[in-house]
C-alpha cells in the first residue's frame, strides 16, 4: 500500500513540474514578444514627441488676432425679434448678421444677455441658422464675441459689439460624464474605474503626442502607429491587469492595427482623400503649410477604429479562457472552433456597430445626399462621403481579421498557461496558484470532475480481468448464473 501512494506520488510530481515548466515558457515567449515591442514604441515617441512650438501657424478668423476682442459668457434674460438693420449694413447688400436685408423688411434675434463677469446687460445677435434650427430660450449660457474694445475702428458702420458664438454645455456635459462614471464603477467596480484612469491616459497622449506632431508635420501612419501602440499598451494592461489573457489581447490588438494602418495608408493614396469641401479642412490649410489633410484622414481612419478593436480582442481572450475553464480537457482544435462560433457572432455585431455610428455621425451628408437624388454608387464615392465609407471598410477588415488571429494566439497560450488539475494519490487536488489564476467556479468544476472520473477509474479496475467483481455487477451476476448461486460474488 506504501508503494502505491509512493507511486502516485512520483507519478504527480513529474506533470507539475512539466506544468510549471510549460507555464513559464509560454510567459517567456509572450515577453519575447511584447517587451521589444514596447521598447521600440516608447523609443519611437521619444524620437518623434513633438516640440510643442506653434511659430508659423497663423489663424484666419480675423477676431482671434483683433487685439481688444474677447470671448464672454453670459445669461441670458429675454430674446427679441427686430429688425436687422438696427445693426447696420456692410456693404454688400447684407447685414452683419448675414441676413438679406435689401428688402428693408428682415428680421433679427438678439439676446439681452447678463454678462457672467458682471456689468451691464449686452445685446447678443444670434446667428440666423442657430435662430432657426434650434433658437435660444431664456436662461441659457451663451458664449459670445466681445468686440466693444475695437468699436472705434468700426465707427459709421453700425456693426453689432456682441455676436453669439455658441453655447456654453458645461453643466449637462458635466453631469452626464459624472453619471457614465457612477455606472461604470458601479457595474465593473475596481476594473471600470482602472478603465476610466486609462481613458485619461489615452487622451493625454492623443493631445500631447499625435495631435500636436500632426501640426508640425510628423509622419502620420508612424504617429498614429506609436501612438495607438502606446494607448493600447497603458490601456488594457491598467484595466486588465497583467497577465496571459491581456497579453494576448495586446498581440491581437497589434496585428489588427498593424492592418488596419496598412490599409488606410493604401485607401487614403488610391481613394485621393484631400479633405476637399471641408470647412475644418481649409481652416487648417490656411493656418499652417506643414499640415497635411491627407494626413490627418490617414491618421483619423486608424485611431477610429481602436476602441472597437481592443473591445473584440480582449472579449475573444476572454471568451478562450471561459472555455477551457469550463472544459479543460477540450483539444485544441474543437476550442478554437467553439470560440470562432463566438467570435463570428462578435464579427457581425461589430460591424453593425461601426456602421451605425459612421452613419450617425454623417446624417446631415445623408440627408444632402438624399435630397439632391443622386445615384447611390455616386453619392457612396463622393467627397462627402468616401471618408466615412472607406474609415468603416478599413475598421471592419481589421477587427475581422484580428478575431481568428486573437483566438489562435488564446489557445495556444492557453494549453501551456492554462489550469492544470492533477489527481493526488488521495483525491483530486486544485493548488491555490490555480484558484487564483481562474476561479473558485472552475476549480470546483476540476474537483467534481477528477472525482467522477477516479470513481469511473476504480470501477474499470474492478472489472478487469483477474480482478474481483464488483458486488450487483452484471460481471457478478453472471458468475452467479454459472455456480447457480445467488449473484453474490463473494
Amino acid at each position: 500500500m506504501g508503494h502505491g501512494h509512493s507511486h502516485g506520488h512520483s507519478e504527480n510530481s513529474e506533470p507539475t513540474a512539466q506544468a510549471l515548466a510549460s507555464r513559464k515558457r509560454a510567459n517567456w515567449i509572450l515577453a519575447a514578444i511584447l517587451v521589444p515591442v514596447g521598447v521600440l514604441t516608447l523609443v519611437a515617441m521619444m524620437v518623434m514627441w513633438p516640440s510643442g512650438s506653434r511659430e508659423g501657424i497663423t489663424f484666419s478668423s480675423p477676431y482671434q488676432a483683433a487685439p481688444g476682442v474677447t470671448f464672454d459668457t453670459g445669461r441670458i434674460q429675454s430674446v427679441v425679434v427686430e429688425n436687422c438693420t438696427q445693426t447696420g449694413q456692410n456693404g454688400t447688400g447684407q447685414n452683419s448678421t448675414g441676413q438679406n436685408s435689401q428688402s428693408g423688411g428682415s428680421q433679427c434675434t438678439f439676446a439681452f444677455t447678463e454678462p457672467d463677469k458682471g456689468g451691464d446687460v449686452v445685446k447678443v445677435v444670434i446667428n440666423p441658422d442657430v435662430a432657426m434650427s434650434h433658437g435660444v430660450d431664456v436662461g441659457d449660457s451663451i458664449r459670445y464675441l466681445n468686440l466693444s474694445a475695437v468699436q472705434g475702428t468700426n465707427a459709421g458702420s453700425g456693426a453689432p459689439a456682441y455676436v453669439f458664438v455658441d453655447f456654453v454645455r458645461s453643466i449637462p456635459i458635466a453631469l452626464l460624464a459624472v453619471l457614465y462614471a457612477a455606472v461604470v464603477i458601479a457595474v465593473a467596480r475596481w476594473r471600470g474605474f482602472r478603465a476610466l484612469l486609462g481613458l485619461v491616459g489615452a487622451y493625454f497622449v492623443l493631445v500631447s503626442f499625435i495631435l500636436p506632431g500632426l501640426v508640425e508635420g510628423k509622419p502620420p501612419l508612424l504617429l498614429a502607429l506609436v501612438g495607438s501602440t502606446v494607448i493600447m499598451i497603458g490601456v488594457l494592461y491598467f484595466a486588465h491587469g497583467f497577465s496571459a489573457r491581456t497579453s494576448t489581447a495586446l498581440l491581437g490588438t497589434i496585428f489588427g492595427l498593424s492592418i488596419t494602418a496598412l490599409l488606410a495608408a493604401w485607401a487614403t493614396d488610391a481613394a485621393n482623400l484631400a479633405g476637399v469641401g471641408n470647412h475644418d479642412a481649409s481652416t487648417l490649410v490656411n493656418m499652417s503649410p506643414q499640415i497635411s489633410i491627407s494626413g490627418i484622414i490617414l491618421c483619423g481612419l486608424i485611431i477610429s477604429g481602436l476602441g472597437v478593436l481592443n473591445d473584440v480582442t480582449i472579449t475573444q481572450s476572454s471568451a478562450v479562457w471561459e472555455l477551457y475553464e469550463l472544459a479543460p480537457h477540450t483539444s485544441a482544435r474543437k476550442l478554437f472552433s467553439s470560440a470562432m462560433r463566438i467570435g463570428r457572432d462578435h464579427i457581425a455585431s461589430t460591424v453593425y456597430t461601426i456602421a451605425f455610428a459612421y452613419a450617425g455621425a454623417a446624417l446631415p451628408i445623408l440627408i444632402i445626399v438624399m435630397l439632391y437624388d443622386r445615384p447611390l454608387a455616386e453619392a457612396l464615392t463622393s467627397a462627402e462621403l468616401s471618408e466615412e465609407v472607406i474609415r468603416t471598410l478599413v475598421g471592419s477588415i481589421g477587427l475581422v481579421l484580428a478575431i481568428p488571429v486573437t483566438t489562435l494566439i488564446a489557445v495556444l497560450v492557453v494549453k501551456a498557461t492554462g489550469m492544470k488539475r492533477l489527481a493526488a494519490a488521495g483525491g483530486p487536488t486544485v493548488t491555490a496558484d490555480e484558484l487564483k489564476d481562474t476561479g473558485s467556479l472552475a476549480a470546483a468544476a476540476a474537483v467534481v470532475g477528477s472525482g467522477m472520473q477516479d470513481e469511473h477509474d476504480a470501477g474499470a479496475r474492478l472489472d478487469a480481468p483477474g480482478s474481483p467483481a464488483r458486488p450487483g455487477s452484471r460481471r457478478a451476476q453472471r458468475e452467479a448464473e454459472r455456480r447457480g448461486g445467488t449473484g453474490d460474488a463473494t
